[in-house]
């Protein structure tokens, strides 16, 4: 039986992780042992600010949404309160975006919250 030599195997699975190590600092780029780790926990990283994102964003557009209904003199909670009383189905996404860029189009959600809260 002849030998098998392994030579081009490892060679790619450390090419493989070599690769995803490009633009470390120091050994982290260039040393097989190293770098794994430093691949490894990079993954860690990405995989948790994934769902960090998430949760980054929504405050984004709550802050958003709060200054645009503070100007006419409402709360984000009191807001949010109308909405869900008048029926309005935006999230908020959708209504950052609005407070942002379509002023007159968000003062007239603000108007419907307003008139649907008890008084």
């Amino acid at each position: 039986m002849t030998r098998i030599k392994r030579g081009t195997t490892t060679r790619l699975k450390h090419k493989r992780l070599l690769d995803k190590a490009k633009g470390y600092r120091g050994r982290r780029k260039n040393t097989i042992r190293v770098a794994r780790q430093a691949v490894e926990k990079a993954g860690q990283y990405a995989y948790r600010d994934r769902k960090v994102k998430k949760r980054t964003f929504r405050a984004l557009w709550i802050q958003r949404i709060n200054a645009a209904v503070r100007a006419e003199g409402l709360s984000y909670s009191q807001f949010m309160h109308g909405v869900k009383l008048a029926g309005i189905e935006l999230d908020r996404k959708v209504m950052a975006d609005l407070a942002m860029n379509e002023g007159p189009a968000f003062a007239g959600i603000i108007k419907q919250a307003k008139a649907a809260l008890p008084a």
